[in-house]
């Protein structure tokens, strides 16, 4: 048990779209990642999305509406309904997935989600 500075945890890597794992909670993946660009349009069948935008701001488009998330706001995407979150700029993001949860909602596509 010790403090975890997420700073010093997106300072480890520069990737985009792909999730670190930095702590669990509850059987949860506690992330950090990147988003620069956009994302392909997933869906989550068994759980819902939570974003915690840290650093900049990202767009979620889901069907038919997109909503700006800024720095120090949440978004939670409802088990089922397909998103895809887009950023003009880098930005920095707090996820939390049960463990195991492809980040594009298959498996084959998912990143590793490496622990750092």
């Amino acid at each position: 048990m010790k403090p975890i500075n997420l700073l010093d945890k997106l300072n480890q890597f520069s990737t985009y779209w792909d999730p670190h794992i930095v702590a669990e909670y509850n059987e949860n993946d506690i992330m950090v990642a990147k988003f620069s660009g956009e994302f392909p349009f997933h869906l989550h069948e068994d759980t819902d999305d939570f974003f915690l935008v840290l650093q900049g701001e990202f767009t979620m488009d889901l069907d038919g509406e997109s909503h700006v998330v800024k720095e120090g706001e949440i978004f939670v995407v409802p088990r089922g309904v397909a998103h895809r979150p887009r950023a003009a700029e880098e930005c920095h993001v707090l996820l939390i997935e049960p463990k195991s949860t492809p980040n594009t909602g298959d498996p084959e596509t998912a990143s590793d989600k490496p622990r750092i």
